[in-house]
């Protein structure tokens, strides 16, 4: 099996994916993904984390 890197995460509607086309197949449903609650409280805290290091100066 070949790796391929995860190059991008989005939450799309049904319109994003009919503008995407058929070639996009890796579609996971919201109400059938577990843990995305945590999922999206995890990507929240990295943002946080992020803007947090992006505003403090270095010393």
């Amino acid at each position: 099996m070949r790796k391929e890197r995860i190059i991008a995460v989005g939450l799309l509607t049904a319109r994003d994916l009919e503008l995407l086309g058929q070639g996009f197949d890796r579609v996971w449903p919201v109400d059938e993904a577990p843990h995305f609650t945590e999922l999206l409280r995890a990507i929240d805290d990295a943002d946080r984390k992020l803007q947090v290091r992006r505003e403090t100066p270095n010393k």
